[in-house]
């Protein structure tokens, strides 16, 4: 599955052409995602910098990892969304397999990635950061286990961490972008980075098979362990063999606990003891009262209090008459996976997975806008200028 983050890169500025407000007419969502589709898909012809950018001016621009394949695609950000250049992610590939295929332990979860979570295929790139310069690309590359920065004008790799255990998932950057805070989901670890050097300030324990990050602007970092969700023991009543699911908040400096959240008992509370507890991609509002979350096998999504801890409302979604009800054909236990605020807080993007479509949600009536038909949309963000939302196939 492709994943999607904005950074900003070195090369020569551009002026984007106007655009109407993406977010609050379907219309136009279904021009961006039909923009983007290609751009994902063309072949490799262009750098993402020149190599003689070292002081060049930055732009924007926005990353799609293709994950099976081992390259991110440069994206503008805004305006036509056109492919600027592609990064091979995986340049040490060669060696990093002659490393696994020497050790029947490493090999055995190699292996397990490739038919559990990456559907037969290697996970090879999740999430990607630029450092505050603009020089290097942060990725997370779940099959080798690792974390690497790779230069952007001459393609080198200047660091590499290996993550504990035996895989690596989605990560987080800092809001100075000096820290990069990534998943080592069979550890249940989450391992903090200085985006330069690969070093590491710290780490803590999550639940089970820990997965999203986020930083918040009051100083900490949250954490959402999903657990198990390759196994077949889907039905709502054995959603308890899944595993120990529960969000870590930690201080970003110290990496202290100082708060657990397990939403069992808040969807206990809420009436909604059917819905599984594993929380899937969130967004927070700008004020961060309140945050927004998928779990998995909903088609829709819940709204969350921070400060009241509790849930208060959940947006059901429709089904797409054509999605096989049988669960265990979802990927990775999804129903709808991919969600995204605009700038102002006032709109959501859903990428509604297994139903072939992204809806645009109004946050304070949830009423939804039309649905733009997308196939298997597995990620969602915004556009640079804030006026578009943007999800990869």
């Amino acid at each position: 599955m492709p994943s999607m983050r904005t950074a900003r890169t070195p090369g020569p500025t551009r002026t984007p052409r106007p655009r109407r407000l993406v977010l609050a007419a379907a219309a136009s969502l279904a021009a961006s995602l039909t923009l983007l589709a290609p751009a994902v898909a063309a072949p490799a012809t262009a750098p993402a910098a020149p190599a003689h950018a070292s002081d060049a001016p930055l732009r924007e621009v926005m990353f799609v990892g293709n994950n099976w394949d081992g390259t991110a695609d440069v994206i503008a950000s805004r305006g036509d969304f056109h492919r600027i250049g592609r990064v091979n992610v995986v340049p040490d590939k060669e060696e990093r397999l002659r490393e696994i295929y020497l050790n029947p332990v490493k090999l055995a979860f190699f292996l397990g990635v490739r038919n559990g979570p990456g559907e037969g295929h290697d996970q090879f790139v999740d999430d990607m950061y630029a450092t505050p310069d603009g020089g290097a690309m942060v990725v997370s590359r779940p099959s080798f286990a690792d974390v690497v920065s790779i230069d952007l004008r001459t393609g080198r790799i200047n660091w590499r961490f290996p993550v504990a255990g035996y895989r690596s998932d989605h990560m987080a950057v800092s809001p100075d972008g000096t820290r990069v805070a990534v998943s080592a989901s069979t550890a249940n670890t989450v391992h903090v980075l200085d985006t330069s050097t690969g070093r590491e300030l710290g780490s803590f324990k999550t639940g089970d098979k820990p997965h999203e990050n986020v930083f918040t602007a009051d100083g900490r970092l949250w954490n959402m362990s999903i657990g198990e969700v390759t196994t077949a023991l889907d039905a709502p009543w054995l959603d308890w063999t899944k595993g120990d699911r529960k969000i870590t908040v930690v201080d970003a400096t110290t990496f202290e606990t100082v708060r657990v959240i397990d939403m069992r008992s808040r969807l206990d509370a809420f009436g909604r003891d059917d819905l599984s507890d594993a929380v899937r991609p969130l967004v927070f509002t700008p004020d961060e009262k309140k945050l927004y979350f998928q779990v998995s096998f909903l088609n829709g999504f819940l709204e969350y209090d921070v400060d009241g801890d509790r849930i208060t409302r959940l947006k059901a979604l429709p089904g797409n008459p054509a999605t096989d009800p049988d669960r265990t054909t979802w990927v990775n236990d999804s129903r709808h996976h991919g969600l995204s605020i605009s700038p102002d807080g006032s709109k959501l993007c859903v990428a509604g997975t297994m139903d072939d479509y992204a809806t645009v949600v109004d946050r304070a009536t949830l009423a939804q806008g039309p649905l733009v038909p997308t196939s298997k949309p597995y990620w969602a963000t915004v556009s640079g200028d804030g006026k578009a939302c943007v999800v990869s196939e």
